[in-house]
């Protein structure tokens, strides 16, 4: 038998392990407190920081959680910045999990936006929730926090809708079980889930038996016979495409893991490779057949063009969304496209189910690598930025983006907020191993904020190089108060702030002179001042009018070294926007027009 095949089978040797052992109760093990339980499961994945903000429901667990020998708290502003530091950390710190505690009813629906987010763009996220003790929960009682009619489901029917997984811990017997079933669920299927802790067994005393055994990241197998028919097929499919195969990226490919897997299928077989925008940076975007974005019908014309004619497409955790795919237009046929899932593989028309592709890939790479030196031939666009040539100091987004791909140096984690920065990043091409961190498909406005903040704590966990943030002025207002918890904690973050007074992609979209769009103007460079820093020993902040004062800046060693958190005001005009939003606003005009009824 294969090690591939040996994997997944130990998985379920492991779990069927744990289910016994619970069934025994065995008590030869040290008895541990459950909170104390759910914390050594999570050192045991990795996570070295929970966020969060304290409430009375989950103080207890608290004190805990301050205790812990490798697990810090961190301690945030308001619960959704929490939830969206947890999202940030989980997209940086490969092979494991965000963490976000809030307490009971308040706490918790102040995070459900952020961990719906993580939940819409597949990142794996744990949400505590501190809830009253079980006796109150039994009697209903009117308690603080509750809605005042005895529905204390309420609120786990809220984060039904957007976790993947729930455990409601009712008593100590089945809470060890219950936590492993969560987290088990949270790590293979790269989805948030939702954990209540009673304030009344949080110090109960439960068998440590199971922490033996580490929960199994492994998917379960593919059917042998089925999978090496897929196999076939998608080889003859290669082969009667005379070479002319692309492979074509996206989110999935970093959410499910196979990142590793997709680059040595690229690199054994040459073909040329593509990304969507969720899948930014999934391959190095240095790799010599690496061609850059495709979005649709606004993709540069010679990527457009290659993606759209190729023979065959191996379309590898696709996410066929509105803004990934440029308003739906992809021109790519079903008949010429091979799509990989975590759980299922598409050749053609047919559907094939539980094919997931962590273990399917290097079966076919295997295989096609024959195709290799015939796939080199192939040309592949050259994906580079130029910095445009303008008569004036005027900073635009046509300039500003090649401009500040210059700036980036390799293993960055380049951070960028729903709108103009989101847009304009795509457009460039970033240096090796450098990490990619966007929200497109949830697109939740001040985002951003909260994720550089986990996101920074986990580069510095990662040994990872700066953590580069671009924002506009009116994201930032929703979410600011996070700088504070970046000074508090000695973060290094870069934070390009652009001020264009407003709502700048609303304003592409609808309302191009509505005041609706516009918003106060604040002194951005006072802001880590007033959050933190008030001798401004720890920080430093800037105002960039010109081409020339940015360029400058970007060129000053003392600024590129971030050897302090820093802030960059970039004052750039109304009305500009990136090529790339301005063409996907006109797409969506035609589909969302507002009309009389």
């Amino acid at each position: 038998m294969s090690s591939d095949a040996i994997s997944p089978l130990q998985a379920e040797v492991n779990r069927l392990r744990l289910e016994l052992q619970t069934l025994q109760a065995s008590n030869a093990s040290e008895p541990i407190e459950i909170g104390s339980y759910l914390l050594a499961r999570l050192e045991q994945l990795k996570v070295t920081k929970m966020f969060g903000v304290p409430g009375d429901f989950n103080l207890g667990f608290l004190d805990l959680v301050e205790d812990h020998r490798t697990i810090d708290w961190v301690g945030n502003c308001n619960e959704l910045n929490a939830a969206y530091a947890a999202d940030g950390y989980a997209r940086v710190k490969n092979h494991s999990i965000g963490v976000v505690l809030t307490t009971f009813g308040v706490g918790e629906l102040s995070a459900i936006n952020g961990v719906a987010g993580a939940f819409s763009e597949m990142v794996p996220v744990l949400h505590i929730v501190g809830v009253p003790s079980t006796p109150q929960q039994k009697a209903k009682a009117m308690l603080h926090h509750t809605l005042g009619d005895g529905r204390y489901d309420a609120y786990i029917k809220a984060a039904e809708q957007v976790t993947i997984s729930q455990g409601i811990i009712t008593e100590k017997d089945s809470a060890a079980a219950t936590i492993d079933r969560v987290l088990t669920d949270c790590i293979t299927r790269a989805r948030p889930v939702y954990l209540t802790l009673p304030t009344n067994l949080v110090y109960e005393k439960i068998s440590s038996e199971r922490l033996k055994i580490p929960l199994s990241r492994t998917q379960p197998p593919n059917d042998p016979e089925v999978e090496a028919f897929v196999v076939e097929e998608i080889v003859k499919l290669a082969a009667s495409a005379q070479d002319d195969v692309i492979i074509l990226v996206d989110a999935c490919a970093v959410r499910h893991n196979v990142c590793e897997e997709v680059n040595e299928l690229a690199k054994k077989t040459g073909f040329p490779v593509y990304s969507a925008p969720m899948g930014k940076t999934a391959i190095s975007e240095d790799y010599e057949r690496y061609g850059g974005i495709y979005v649709g019908s606004i993709s540069h014309p010679d990527v457009k063009e290659k993606v759209e004619s190729a023979k065959l497409i191996l379309s590898i955790g696709c996410v066929k969304s509105d803004f990934n795919t440029a308003n739906f237009t992809y021109g790519i046929p079903t008949s010429r496209t091979v799509e990989f899932h975590s759980d299922h593989t598409k050749v053609q028309h047919g559907v094939f189910p539980a094919i997931g592709m962590k273990q399917l890939l290097p079966r076919l790479t295997a295989r096609l690598e024959a195709f290799g030196t015939a796939a080199r031939k192939m040309s592949v666009p050259n994906f580079r930025a130029i910095v445009p040539q303008e008569d004036d100091e005027i900073i635009t987004h046509a300039w500003l983006w090649p401009r500040v791909s210059q700036f980036f140096q390799p293993k960055d984690v380049i951070v960028a907020e729903t709108g103009t920065s989101n847009f304009g990043v795509l457009e460039v091409p970033l240096p090796a191993q450098a990490v990619f961190v966007s929200q497109l498909l949830w697109g939740s406005i001040g985002w951003a904020v909260g994720s550089t903040l986990g996101a920074a704590f986990a580069a510095r966990e990662m040994s990872l190089n700066r953590t580069i943030l671009f924002i506009g002025d009116g994201s930032l207002q929703l979410t600011v108060q996070e700088l504070s918890s970046m000074i508090r904690h000695g973060l290094k973050p870069i934070i390009f702030v652009l001020n264009n007074g407003g709502y700048e992609i609303e304003r592409v979209i609808h309302g191009r002179d509505r005041k609706y769009n516009d918003i106060a103007n604040w002194n951005w460079t006072g802001l880590l001042s007033v959050l933190g820093d008030a001798s401004l020993t720890m920080s430093q902040s800037y105002t960039v009018r010109t081409k020339s004062e940015l360029s400058g800046l970007l060129d000053s060693p003392s600024f590129t070294g971030a050897g302090k958190i820093q802030v960059v005001e970039v004052i750039m005009q109304m009305h500009d926007a990136p090529r790339a939003l301005t063409v996907q606003a006109e797409l969506g005009a035609k589909t969302n027009a507002y009309a009389p009824l």
